[in-house]
């Protein structure tokens, strides 16, 4: 029930999101009607299903060649909305301080979104002058029309124009001028004329009310400027950040390198340098190239030792048996091992660890073997509980000789404290992908004691890799894909 109500949270929101990137980028932008708005609107609906195709298909066991048409677009997808949604809701705060430069620029109104636009000035009250009929106030009192003749403003111009084809020339003049003072400029009254103009007026048809000086038009145009100005630069912005992080996964994992003291480790293991790679996450997106890519990359480094510590793979060894075979030519003076994380199980860790181990991989499944100068231990990931084949430290460490150094294989950080309370000295895992896409590091900061680095914990020190894959879109964005070379450090050296 938790579950179902928590899925139907997440819809709602994505359905929303997506209904407010839709507005921004297509409805405030294009034309009811046009093409671009047409594409913008079936876009919206088919991005957030390839989407849910991609996300789902691994899971229901669909083809792998249909896993890879929608792992591209689907995944992608993802990481555009996150940025796209991030962009726009920075352009939120500037899109009412550009509309306001703009109006002030402009000169309209702040804040009214329309310009002022000057209409001809008539003078004196609607009774006696054009402004209500359309008589211009210089025209003598002789030639002008009786009050009983004055007509509303709204139909004064039609009338006298009607009247004066059968009228005399009085009234003749009266619609020519009538004519003349809507087709041009009105002369002022003279001054005798406007204290004659101050009296009340005769008539039952006069009124007071003079007209505005000026009148508001909309202006569309300015807020479709500001539209488009924001809304292509919250799609240049998002776009280019997904384009930069895509390209840092498939350029392949960068080397970084820190050396960590270990207060039992005999001055003989001084030096000893360990390769840790670990979410290296083969699937329908990172295949065999990736691993290549990373193979070469730790061959590089001449390891003493590899260890690679979970999420090696999101599938079947059916459909990625294949693109693993390079681990193979992994080559370090000590060999490589391999623990199981939390993917492993959605994929069939079983075979998997029996794959790893025809490539040449040492599993080691709540596991130690005696390396020259410290113990190398392994568990398994917390996610093979369900499965009956959880971590189990007593088995790894618990008749081991504690004035030996312990150097611990353990996917997922939270299991630091069990490493402390068995006396490891250091714990390597990997997991949290350092957050992967910014700001996902704080969201991995509530689940983990440690996202990405070295820290101490008691008499125990973690390091956390950042992963050299990705899960999901290929993006990394703020926590770069590495493998690191951690050298252990003698303090009798």
């Amino acid at each position: 029930m938790v579950f179902a109500l928590v899925g139907l949270v997440v819809l709602a929101l994505l359905g929303a999101v997506h209904r407010y990137l839709w507005r921004r980028f297509v409805g405030d932008t294009t034309a009811p009607g046009s093409p671009l708005r047409r594409a913008g609107t079936v876009a919206a609906f088919v991005l957030p299903l390839l989407s849910a195709g991609a996300m789902t298909s691994g899971r229901v066991g669909a083809p792998f060649w249909l896993q890879q048409v929608l792992a591209w677009p689907g995944f992608l997808w993802l990481a555009c909305l996150l940025y796209l949604t991030l962009a726009l809701l920075v352009g939120e705060v500037v899109r009412p301080v550009l509309l306001r430069v703009l109006a002030r620029r402009d000169g309209a109104i702040p804040g009214a979104g329309a310009r002022a636009v000057p209409e001809p000035a008539t003078a004196g009250p609607a009774g006696e002058s054009g402004t209500g009929t359309g008589t211009p106030a210089d025209v003598p009192d002789g030639n002008r029309p009786r009050t009983e003749e004055l007509v509303p403003s709204h139909s004064a111009g039609g009338s006298a124009r009607s009247e004066a084809a059968g009228r005399t020339a009085t009234e003749s003049v009266t619609g020519s001028v009538t004519e003349s003072a809507t087709d041009s400029v009105v002369k002022p009254a003279t001054e005798p004329e406007r204290e004659r103009e101050t009296e009340p007026a005769a008539g039952p048809l006069a009124t007071s009310a003079t007209a505005p000086a000026t009148t508001l038009a909309p202006g569309p145009s300015r807020r479709l400027f500001v539209s488009r100005v924001v809304g292509g630069a919250a799609a240049a912005a998002g776009l280019a950040t997904v384009g930069y992080g895509t390209y840092g996964v498939l350029r392949g994992p960068s080397v970084r390198r820190i050396t960590v003291p270990l207060a039992k480790l005999p001055r003989a293991a001084h030096g000893f340098r360990i390769a840790v790679v670990s979410d290296i996450h083969i699937g329908p997106i990172l295949g065999r190239a990736h691993t290549r890519r990373i193979v070469d990359t730790i061959n590089a480094t001449s390891p003493d030792l590899v260890a690679v510590v979970g999420d090696l793979v999101d599938g079947s060894v059916a459909d990625l048996g294949s693109a693993a075979e390079p681990l193979s030519a992994l080559r370090a003076r000590h060999g490589s091992f391999f623990v199981t994380g939390n993917h492993e199980y959605f994929s069939g860790a079983g075979q998997w660890v029996d794959h790893v181990r025809e490539l040449g991989l040492h599993p080691l499944e709540n596991a130690r073997v005696e390396i020259e100068g410290f113990d190398l231990a392994g568990v398994n990931d917390i996610a093979g509980e369900t499965e009956g084949q959880g971590p189990d430290f007593g088995r790894a460490l618990g008749d081991r000789d504690r004035g030996r150094a312990a150097v611990l294989l353990a996917h997922q950080p939270v299991v630091i404290h069990d490493a402390v309370e068995h006396g490891v000295d250091l714990q390597l895992s990997g997991h949290t992908h350092g957050g992967q896409l910014w700001p996902g590091n704080l969201l991995a900061e509530l689940a983990n004691p440690t996202v990405a680095g070295l820290e101490r914990y008691g008499d125990t020190q973690l390091f956390v890799s950042r992963g050299a894959g990705a899960w999901g879109p290929p993006v990394r964005v703020g926590a770069p894909s590495d493998i690191t070379v951690v050298e252990l450090a003698s303090r009798q050296a």
